[in-house]
């Protein structure tokens, strides 16, 4: 009997897909036991928006929170997904940086390491490969799937052959916005076992309604591992459903290691949290529902739910479907890179740019310019020429891999901060988000000197 394995990711792309990661550990701490104990082959939990939003928005330091995880879940592996020389910012970092965030990661309790570059620059991701097989941890590649001019099964399999070469545990398709149909995922998954050893993993989205059936084909071509999410936080940006899948899986004769009372116990306690944030209008019952539009305009989870809420802030969400059809254009215009982060982000923010200045590329952001610099790596099609001798002199271009520019940064930055930084996490998080970070290190010393106050004055009492 063929077993299938699955990845819970509740505790990260679900909620960022849904809520833009903006649930605290206390909404997740009381259930962290019973996920250990499910029969999850791993639990994603942190990276991606993760550590971004700790710091920002839920006044948490994220090493700590991936610290409580792992306190708590000692049987199930731990899994982040990490953006490879972008680790978890948004543009690229010094080799000694990417190394030592790797180092940090595996120490704190990471397990898994889904490492993937945004344009499948694999020279992007070969300094975090090596790394994290340097620590003794699952190495696991992706192939980020997007459908273009440009991209080909037969360019897929090119990739999954080079990221087996480059020493990866195991191989995961990233479909960001859910838009891989069931013969493209059986026909895609069918090649790559047959090309490479290592473990297939098969992660999308429900934006399209797509995803079970996809799912289906995936195991049915031989895929060891899908990405799913508990009923509750399922749906719509988020993953498949982990329960329907299940259900069907095992009525079709393949096995899994879940526990369907410990599933129901976990969708129990979800319900009270996707309540919440229903309430207090986070979740917004727009990315509820099935978007067939995304077919065309490829817009993943996470990008979807921050546009939304980007457009929503400037009172503008009545341009949304106006940005959207604007996204497919914009993409063109860069050489049609996958829409996942930060690609997907910038490539958004300037489609809304584009929108609400009523003129395409009146204002081109930074970010978008870096990229037509070369900063971000090969893209996988022709770039617009027009773009970007806009911003740049052929002169100022980047030639070989960015990385390779850059100088040591962390022992720079660790002495700049000095006592600011209690330890080399503090460092590594004000490398990637430096003023998130530092009113992040000011409130936590405010919060700790009105503390110790409080209890000197009870004692004086």
């Amino acid at each position: 009997m063929t077993k299938v394995k699955f990845t819970e990711t509740v505790l990260r792309d679900s909620q960022q897909s849904l809520i833009a990661t903006r649930m605290p550990f206390s909404d997740f701490e009381g259930i962290l036991e019973t996920l250990d104990n499910a029969g999850y082959h791993s639990l994603e939990c942190w990276g991606g928006a993760t550590f971004d939003s700790c710091l920002r928005f839920l006044d948490e330091d994220p090493w700590e929170r991936l610290r409580k995880i792992k306190a708590v879940c000692k049987k199930t592996p731990l899994q982040m997904l990490i953006r490879g020389q972008n680790i978890l910012g948004y543009k690229h970092y010094p080799d000694d940086v990417v190394r030592l965030f790797v180092r940090k990661a595996a120490e704190n309790g990471m397990d898994i390491f889904r490492i993937f570059d945004a344009l499948n620059d694999f020279r992007n991701i070969k300094v975090c490969i090596d790394e994290v097989k340097a620590c003794g941890k699952h190495a696991q590649g992706c192939i980020c799937y997007t459908t273009s001019p440009v991209h080909t099964i037969e360019k897929y399999i090119e990739m999954g052959k080079e990221l087996e070469e480059m020493g990866v545990d195991s191989i995961a398709i990233k479909d960001m916005a859910g838009i891989c149909g069931p013969q493209e995922a059986y026909d895609l998954v069918k090649a790559l076992k047959s090309s490479v050893s290592v473990p297939i993993q098969f992660h999308t989205h429900a934006t399209t309604g797509l995803g079970p059936l996809t799912y289906l084909k995936a195991v049915e071509a031989g895929v060891d591992i899908i990405d799913t999410a508990i009923a509750n936080m399922s749906g719509g940006t988020s993953q498949p459903c982990t329960e329907t899948m299940k259900y069907a899986l095992e009525q079709l004769g393949y096995e899994t290691d879940l526990d369907s009372k410990k599933l129901k116990e976990i969708n129990d306690f979800f319900g009270p949290v996707q309540k919440k944030f229903l309430e207090n209008g986070i979740l917004n019952p727009y990315v509820l529902g099935t978007k067939t539009d995304a077919l065309v305009y490829q817009v993943p989870g996470g990008m979807l739910s921050n546009l939304v809420k980007q457009l929503t802030d400037m009172n503008a969400l009545d341009k949304l479907d106006e940005a959207l059809n604007e996204v497919p254009n914009v993409r063109r215009d860069l050489g049609y890179p996958p829409l996942v982060t930060p690609m997907s982000q910038m490539v958004g923010v300037q489609a809304v740019q584009n929108v609400l200045m009523g003129e395409r590329y009146k204002t081109i952001t930074k970010e978008v310019k870096a990229y037509l610099r070369g900063e971000y790596g090969t893209a996988p099609g022709e770039v617009s020429q027009e773009l970007i001798d806009k911003c740049w002199k052929e002169d100022e271009l980047v030639k070989g891999r960015y990385a390779d520019t850059l100088e040591p940064l962390f022992e720079k930055t660790k002495k700049e901060l000095g006592k600011t930084a209690r330890c080399d996490e503090d460092v590594l998080s004000y490398i990637a988000f430096p003023q998130v970070a530092e009113k992040f290190f000011a409130a936590r010393e405010e919060k700790e000197s009105n503390t110790v106050n409080y209890t000197i004055e009870k004692k004086e009492d």
